[in-house]
């Protein structure tokens, strides 16, 4: 879904690089186990709410990342070089 892809890879590039090793096992636990990815867009867009076990501080920061308080364009995922470049 290219709703998620935009998302969850923009807010991979700002966040992965400065995250604890939970808080990653957290965003990768996030990302593979909802059978539908429109759960995680819906949940991260507080349309729907989230179930319990779901419900982390990775989720929190997802939530806060998807309101773009700043106004950025978000229109297409981040080349992944950005991988290659040493934590901010």
């Amino acid at each position: 879904m290219l709703e998620n892809c935009i998302l969850l890879s923009l807010f991979a590039k700002e966040n992965l690089a400065h995250m604890s090793e939970e808080q990653l096992n957290r965003y990768d636990r996030l990302i593979n186990e909802p059978s539908n990815d429109w759960d995680i867009y819906y949940w991260a867009t507080e349309a729907k709410p989230m179930p319990a076990e779901f419900d982390t501080d990775v989720m929190a920061m997802l939530r806060e990342f998807a309101k773009n308080r700043n106004r950025e364009q978000r229109l297409r995922q981040p080349d992944l070089e950005y991988l290659f470049e040493p934590p901010r």
